[in-house]
C-alpha cells in the first residue's frame, strides 16, 4: 500500500521558514494546521481522486507542554481522571429509549485491552492522546487493542463521485499507520477506533486538540514562570541602577559591581541592608509584582487555558477561579464539568469503541448498544442523589395516575417519554370519584348452613 502515500512537494515560490522566536513558532504550527497562510486545507495529495488527512506534526511540542506546563497539567489531569473511571456495559433499547445495563464476555477485549491493562488504562490513554492531538487511534489484533500514536497515523480519502457529474467531497477510505524507519500498515476503517471528540473544521474526519487556539496562551504562561524565577534569582527586589561618580577608575567600578552582586544578588541575598560608599547612588527603575497585577495577570491567562479544556478553574484549584468561586459552590462547578465537558466524551468515545466489540446475539442486533455506566462514579455520587430524587418524583406521579384510573404500564410510558398521550384508561374510577348517595356493590348472599 505504499503507493497510496506521498509527500506533498514544495511549492516554487515557497520560501524557507526561520523559526528564532516564540511568535515564528506559533505561526509555523497553525499554517501547518491549515489556519493562516497557504495551506492544502490538511489534505495531502496521494492518487489520482484521493488524499489523505495529515498526521499531527505538532504531538511533540504539545506533549513537552504537557510535561512542563502546570495549569495544562492540571487539566488534562482533571480530565484523564474523570475520564477513565467509566466502565463499558450494553444497554438494552426498549421501543428506542434506554433501559437497563448488562455485561457480557464480549466485553473482555475492553476491559482486559492489553495484558495487565484495565478499562482505566484505556480511557486515560484514549483522552490523552484526544487533547493532545485532537485523535485516538486504536486497533484490535488478537485478544489485545493496539494504540496507534496520533502523529504517525494518516486518514486515506477518496473523492465521493457524484452521479451526476463532478466530485461531492470525500469518503474515508481507510487508516496508514507509519513508524518511522517503518514500512507503512494500511487498515480499513472498520478495523480502526477513531475518536475525534473536536471536529477539525479544516479537515473532514480529523480532530482537532483543544490546546491549539490556545498555544500562545501556555508560552505566555511559560514566560511569566520564567519571569518570576528570574526576578528572584537576580535580585529578589525591583530592579535597582547603582551609579558612581565619574572619577571611579575602571578597576574600582569592577571591584564595586562584583562585590556588589556577592552580597546582594540571589534569593540567599534578599532583603539585606544595602550599603554604599560615598559618590554612589542607587535608583529603582523596575516595579515589583503588586504594581505589574502580576497574580491577575497570570490568572487571567491560566484563567483562558482552562476554558478551552472544558475545565471550571474552581476544579484545579486556579487562583482566579477561587477568587470568584469558592469551595461552598464546587458543586455547581463539577455539574457544569461534567454535564458539559465529560458526559459528551463518554457519548463519543462509546460510540467510537462500538465497532471494536460485537453485541450480544450477533453483529445485527440493534436491541443493544454499547454504552458507558458511571454509577461507580465518585465524582458523580451527588448526580446519582438528584437521580434518586427524579426518580421518586416519578414514582408518585405514576401512583397518582394508577389511583386515577389509568393503567399501570400506560402510566409508566407516559411518565417515562413525558408525553400524556399515552396514557389509556381503565374505565374503573377511584371510590372518591362517586356520587353521594350511590349504592355500593350488593353484598354476596351468604350460603346456608350445612343440615338447615
Amino acid at each position: 500500500m505504499t503507493s497510496l502515500w506521498s509527500t506533498r512537494r514544495r511549492r516554487p515560490s515557497e520560501p524557507q521558514r526561520d523559526i528564532s522566536t516564540i511568535e515564528d513558532f506559533a505561526a509555523a504550527l497553525q499554517e501547518s494546521l491549515g489556519y493562516g497562510g497557504w495551506s492544502a486545507l490538511g489534505m495531502t495529495q496521494t492518487q489520482p481522486g484521493q488524499a489523505a488527512e495529515k498526521a499531527p506534526s505538532d504531538f511533540p511540542g504539545y506533549a513537552t507542554l504537557f510535561a512542563t506546563n502546570p495549569v495544562i497539567w492540571a487539566c488534562m489531569v482533571a480530565r484523564m481522571a474523570v475520564f477513565s473511571a467509566a466502565r463499558f456495559q450494553w444497554q438494552r433499547l426498549r421501543n428506542g429509549r434506554p433501559s437497563e445495563m448488562f455485561g457480557s464476555p464480549e466485553l473482555r477485549l475492553l476491559e482486559e485491552p492489553w495484558v495487565g491493562g484495565t478499562t482505566q488504562d484505556l480511557l486515560s490513554r484514549v483522552i490523552q492522546d484526544a487533547d493532545l492531538a485532537g485523535n485516538s487511534y486504536w486497533t484490535p489484533l488478537g485478544t489485545e487493542v493496539i494504540r496507534m500514536r496520533p502523529d504517525w497515523v494518516s486518514i486515506v480519502l477518496e473523492r465521493r463521485v457524484f452521479p451526476g457529474g463532478g466530485h461531492l467531497g470525500w469518503k474515508r477510505y481507510g487508516y496508514l499507520f507509519q513508524e518511522p524507519g517503518q514500512d507503512p500498515v494500511f487498515l480499513w476503517p472498520e478495523e480502526v477506533m477513531h475518536f475525534a471528540p473536536t471536529p477539525d473544521p479544516l479537515a473532514t474526519f480529523r480532530g482537532m486538540s483543544w490546546l491549539t487556539p490556545v498555544l500562545r496562551e501556555t508560552q505566555n504562561d511559560n514566560l511569566m514562570a520564567r519571569h518570576k524565577r528570574a526576578y528572584f534569582e537576580n535580585a529578589a527586589t525591583p530592579n535597582l541602577v547603582v551609579s558612581l561618580s565619574r572619577e571611579v577608575t575602571p578597576d574600582a567600578f569592577a571591584k564595586f559591581k562584583a562585590k556588589m552582586d556577592a552580597s546582594h544578588r540571589g534569593v540567599e541575598n534578599a532583603y539585606k541592608t544595602l550599603f554604599l560608599g560615598g559618590g554612589a547612588d542607587v535608583t529603582v527603575v523596575g516595579s515589583d509584582f503588586k504594581e505589574l497585577d502580576f497574580s491577575a495577570v497570570q490568572g487571567a491567562g491560566e484563567t483562558r487555558i482552562a476554558a478551552a479544556g472544558g475545565v471550571p478553574p474552581v476544579i484545579v484549584g486556579l487562583s482566579e477561579g477561587l477568587k470568584s468561586a469558592t469551595y461552598s459552590n464546587y458543586g455547581q462547578a463539577r455539574r457544569r464539568f461534567a454535564d458539559g465537558t465529560i458526559h459528551p466524551l463518554w457519548q463519543n468515545a462509546a460510540g467510537s469503541f462500538a465497532r471494536l466489540v460485537k453485541p450480544p446475539g450477533g453483529a445485527g442486533s440493534g436491541a443493544v448498544r454499547l454504552w458507558y455506566d458511571v454509577r461507580d462514579v465518585a465524582f458523580l455520587r451527588e448526580d446519582r442523589k438528584d437521580a434518586a430524587e427524579i426518580q421518586g418524583l416519578q414514582s408518585r406521579t405514576i401512583r397518582a395516575l394508577v389511583d386515577a384510573g389509568y393503567t399501570a404500564d400506560s402510566a409508566v410510558r407516559a411518565v417515562m417519554a413525558e408525553d400524556w398521550g399515552l396514557l389509556e384508561h381503565s374505565g374503573l374510577f377511584s371510590v372518591q370519584l362517586q356520587k353521594p348517595g350511590t349504592p355500593g356493590p350488593s353484598p354476596s348472599p351468604t350460603p346456608p348452613e350445612e343440615g338447615t
